[in-house]
């Protein structure tokens, strides 16, 4: 899958920052590949892009309007379509990372066919997975694991992957979301995955390699999330972590769309170990991952500190302060 940039990002009528968490993805790990945002009437995000229409985008150089919403389930909105349509009519390849597929609404389907512009389905892999064999394999992987859905997992190991390749260790970001994807260039939408072959795929994604390589795994859902545990509990299995890095965010109560209250870092902590321990028995967390964006600096220190403290496990804001301390743990337990 090679979609072609520049990119035009579409956020629709978000209605929060989350919601256009590939969009803002994107943005701060691809600044370069970004020409600008189209927001709809009532959108409640904004990634920071200029606002565009698509003769502006156009006239940018935008080759591809990418859907840079995420919403429960994953579907695309019916008044959505004609401003889909209207961009492929104007010459745009569109890329999705929803589970609706493009080619599967007509309207868009035809436009396409219409314009000889392309469709990509970023969340639909075209590999064929096999299950998970549960083998142990060679080369190392670290994967980042949450107390909640959209904490910071994807910036944590993108944040993780440039600290370690700049320090010289061989480490690779490998992409199991949407947004990665876009980000990576490859790698496997994994919520999107047939259950039975979410623990193949994640084996797949992070295959046998020197023993001096590390894959950075992106995580997903929580263990303690009733709607995406399976989820994170296949790909664990399959990824098979020696190191993990739990990620958080202070400020929330309850679990994201739900209102079953938010584990605490020990609780996942533990969870984790002992479910990774079917397939890696010397699994171990290496560090905590606390986004901090809700709280000033004074309260966002304190917060890294406490945690630190309480877990004996360094503590970072991967945005703000950098993972440092994360990887000096990580070249500690494993030289």
């Amino acid at each position: 899958m090679e979609i072609t940039k520049p990119y035009l990002l579409f956020l629709g009528d978000a209605k929060d920052a989350l919601a256009a968490k590939t969009a803002a993805g994107v943005v701060d790990w691809r600044r370069d590949w970004c020409v600008g945002q189209i927001r709809l009437p009532g959108c409640q995000a904004d990634v920071g892009l200029p606002d565009l229409d698509l003769a502006e985008g156009l006239a940018n150089g935008a080759k591809t309007l990418v859907i840079g919403v995420v919403n429960p389930g994953g579907t695309l909105p019916e008044h959505w379509v004609d401003a889909i349509v209207e961009a492929v009519e104007a010459g745009l390849d569109v890329a999705n990372g929803l589970h609706t597929k493009l080619g599967d609404i007509p309207r868009i389907a035809a436009a396409a066919e219409a314009h000889g512009r392309k469709l990509f389905d970023v969340r639909h892999s075209t590999e064929r997975f096999r299950t998970g064999s549960g083998v142990k394999r060679p080369g190392r992987r670290l994967l980042t694991v949450g107390t909640d859905c959209a904490v910071g997992k994807k910036y944590a190991a993108l944040a993780l992957e440039a600290e370690m390749t700049g320090r010289g260790l061989d480490a690779e970001f490998r992409a199991t979301g949407q947004t990665g994807v876009l980000i990576a260039g490859r790698g496997v939408a994994i919520d999107a995955v047939v259950a039975d072959f979410i623990s193949g795929a994640a084996e797949w994604l992070t295959p046998s390699a020197p023993a001096d390589h590390w894959d950075v795994v992106e995580g997903q859902g929580s263990l303690f999330h009733p709607s995406f545990a399976g989820v994170t509990l296949g790909l664990l299995h399959g990824a098979q972590p020696d190191a993990f890095v739990v990620c958080h965010e202070p400020t929330r109560k309850t679990m994201r769309n739900v209102t079953h209250a938010l584990p605490t870092i020990g609780q996942v902590i533990d969870a984790t170990v002992a479910a990774g321990r079917l397939t890696n028995p010397d699994i171990r967390c290496v560090g905590i991952s606390i986004n901090t964006v809700a709280l000033e600096e004074g309260p966002a220190l304190a917060a890294l500190d406490a945690a630190a403290g309480a877990y004996g496990l360094p503590a970072c804001d991967p945005v703000r302060f950098g993972v440092a301390a994360i990887v000096d743990r990580l070249l500690a337990e494993f030289p």
